[in-house]
């Protein structure tokens, strides 16, 4: 009997020790994991934070080239006919936006559904003036009607889309 508190004596001991060995260590790693988890956090944040910057920028630059003032200036040629430049604005518009469809993977996604929103409603402004100009009416003559229809409309959601992007920009960077 006196051998079993013998032995006891040494090993009851030994076991409370490496009890608490076991939990500091498990302590200390899991704290360590999580510091280093955090710095890749960091590091990944450096790398990705300037191209995400650079999607928003390619995105305020799609909405603002995609604007029916812009758009129309910038594709409208001498001599085109209304349907040639109904067929180059539509086309114009989904290049570019097809040029910039990896930027939904840096911004919200209520960000991108705006964005694709805007370029729908600026697709169906065309096709609407388009129908409602005459059947010979110059590129000119579908030019002002596709800027008087966006001048009807109060809030175009291009400018929604411009408007959230920028207040997402300064939420997320300043």
């Amino acid at each position: 009997m006196s051998e079993i508190f013998e032995i006891l004596k040494y090993i009851l001991p030994s076991l409370i020790v490496a009890g608490l060995v076991y939990f500091i260590l498990k302590e200390f790693l899991k704290t360590d994991n999580i510091k280093q988890q955090t710095e890749i956090k960091l590091a990944n944040q450096k790398l990705i934070t300037p191209i995400r910057l650079q999607a928003y920028e390619r995105i305020v630059l799609f909405l603002e080239r995609n604007s029916p003032n812009n758009l129309v200036l910038r594709v409208n040629k001498p001599k085109m006919t209304a349907l040639d430049l109904q067929i180059s604005l539509i086309k114009t518009i989904r290049d570019e936006f097809e040029h910039n469809l990896s930027q939904q993977l840096y911004i919200s996604a209520k960000a991108w559904d705006l964005v694709k929103n805007a370029k729908e409603d600026l697709i169906k402004t065309i096709n609407t003036a388009a129908s409602q100009t005459p059947e010979n009416s110059t590129s000119a003559d579908l030019g002002q009607m596709i800027f008087k229809l966006s001048l009807e409309q109060k809030n175009s959601p291009q400018k929604i889309a411009l408007d959230f992007v920028k207040k997402e920009i300064k939420m997320l960077f300043y």
